[in-house]
């Protein structure tokens, strides 16, 4: 392969800004992930005199020390709470990640009950079906931790309790699949959360903590009459002596926490797989902080992104000379093989070409593929219409949608248009999908959908033998910039769950390494599959 030369100059003016823009969206994306970790720490107290371990205590002990944990969706929900960007809490109330326990891969979603009592918040439920639905795909055992209020009936909406039995199938799915559902109620698994818990295939419960019924207390009353405490309705005594219910019987958190990693270690489970030699990229991977520029719109040759990510920065680009602005080769990522598909400017009717040829190509030959997304979306125009833009973006967008092979999107600058679609965006279903914190994510830029919708106002008026009000147009415009601004950047649909998490640019070829290896495994791997979930005695 061919070693990628470099004309980043770190000690240029344009790197220093750039790299600064950069430092500043990192320390905001650690300052307001960080809140979620010191609001469920200040729950420390409260937890330590019932005897109880804070819920990121309990993800440590679950976890194989020094194992690396990819945390997902760490940014859902942040301002649906609360609109304050200073005090908004992201997370949802849920640890969700990928990680080892007892040596075998598996995901991990456990309840945040230091925040709110575990009670699911704004956007919850769509990141507590991401992290199932990576599971299902990537053939992941699942474990949960929980311990949680539920739903908050204050801000009820029907839509959400009848979606929200998305989670209660794709347990049962799971189990079907032969993939273990291990769950430690450690607190309150009630309602309709109790089939959280009941839906498990190892459940382990913790003496005098559990609860796990469909009706507390005053639910019970106030419906039949009858009057009887927590621990007789669904204490974790009863369930593992009476109704059968819970399997184990721990006395405390860090009893259970050994038990579950006792169960992952009674299974037959495929371990991680074969590693390969391979060599660090030869150019600074520290260069990708400063490389993207603040302005979306201004010219990056993506070459530099790729020498940074890749083994000895070697790259093999397939059709140079034609359609230029989309770049498409292959390299490897700690010596396993990697198709880079990516944009330095607009996709053209000969980089659609171009690209769908080298996805065929990827397909054929079992190479998982990467597109690093830095597109303002297809040219327009009539020499591009005349050409045939639609039909080959079209083949480029059907090459995308059935590609055979595990694909993997970054956001590492701009994510417009139908190029957000032929770059396998989020709606395209990516194995895996992050965000660096300088992405924008758009229909459009602002600045041409208010002068779209400008010229839409200026033609009916003068249809109607007029002008249009240049004072309303003029408030029209600032409007919709704002609109679409406040909506584009990763911090918002990162909170949307529109990717799964924002990363640090230096951590992308790490964060890479472990979805590729997540995906060999479970193409090696061979559950067994069961014609119903595992059912309870």
């Amino acid at each position: 392969m061919t070693q990628l030369d470099t004309n980043l100059s770190p000690r240029s003016a344009a790197f220093k800004t750039n790299r600064e823009h950069m430092e500043g969206l990192l320390a905001r994306v650690n300052e307001i992930q960080g809140r979620a970790r010191a609001a469920s720490g200040a729950a420390a107290a409260r937890f330590a005199e019932r005897g109880q371990l804070l819920p990121r205590e309990r993800v440590a002990l679950l976890l194989d020390p020094g194992a690396p944990f990819l945390e997902l969706c760490a940014m859902a929900g942040y301002r649906m709470d609360r609109d304050d960007p200073d005090k908004s809490i992201p997370g949802c109330g849920l640890i969700a990640g990928i990680g080892f326990v007892s040596g075998v891969r598996a995901m991990i979603c456990a309840s945040d009950s230091g925040i709110a009592a575990g009670a699911l918040q704004p956007m919850g439920l769509d990141k507590h079906l991401r992290v199932q639905e990576i599971a299902l795909e990537n053939r992941l055992p699942f474990v949960q931790l929980v311990e949680s209020a539920g739903a908050n009936l204050l801000a009820y909406r029907v839509e959400d309790f009848v979606r929200g039995g998305n989670l209660f199938r794709n347990l049962a799915l799971m189990s079907a699949a032969g993939l273990p559902v291990v769950t430690v109620t450690h607190g309150s698994s009630t309602a309709g959360g109790a089939y959280q818990t009941g839906l498990s295939d190892y459940i382990i419960m913790v003496r005098r903590r559990t609860r796990a019924f469909l009706a507390g207390p005053p639910l019970l009353k106030a419906a039949t009459g009858e009057i009887a405490t927590e621990e007789e309705l669904g204490g974790a005594e009863m369930h593992t002596a009476i109704s059968g219910l819970g399997d184990y019987l721990a006395d405390d958190d860090r009893q259970a926490i050994r038990l579950a990693r006792e169960v992952m270690a009674g299974l037959d489970w495929t371990q991680a797989g074969e590693t390969r030699a391979f060599a660090p990229p030869a150019l600074d991977p520290e260069d990708l902080l400063g490389i993207m520029p603040r302005d979306y719109r201004s010219p990056v040759d993506m070459r530099e992104v790729i020498g940074r990510l890749v083994d000895g920065s070697e790259f093999t680009e397939l059709g140079e000379r034609y359609g230029g602005a989309t770049v498409c080769g292959t390299a490897r990522i700690h010596g396993w093989p990697i198709g880079i598909l990516t944009n330095n400017g607009p996709i053209d009717s000969a980089g659609a070409s171009k690209a769908t040829h080298f996805i065929q190509a990827c397909c054929q030959a079992g190479t998982p593929i990467l597109y690093l997304n830095n597109t303002t979306g297809y040219m327009v125009g009539k020499r591009y219409e005349e050409s045939g833009i639609i039909k080959h973006g079209a083949k480029m967008i059907q090459a995308v949608t059935n590609a055979t092979v595990p694909q993997f999107t970054v956001y590492c600058g701009a994510s417009f248009g139908a190029g957000n679609y032929g770059m396998c965006g989020r709606g395209f279903h990516p194995r895996f999908c992050f965000s660096w914190p300088n992405a924008k994510t758009a229909v459009m830029g602002g600045e041409q959908a208010a002068g779209t919708m400008r010229v839409v106002h200026e033609q009916r008026a003068a249809r109607g033998g007029g002008e249009a009000d240049a004072a309303a147009l003029d408030k029209l415009t600032t409007a919709i910039v704002e609109n679409f601004n406040n909506q584009m950047d990763a911090f918002h649909t990162s909170a949307r769950v529109l990717d799964d998490g924002i990363i640090d640019p230096r951590d992308t070829r790490e964060v890479l390494a472990i979805s590729m290896a997540i995906c060999r495994e479970a193409e090696r791997r061979t559950p067994n599959r069961i014609q119903f979930a595992v059912a309870r005695p």
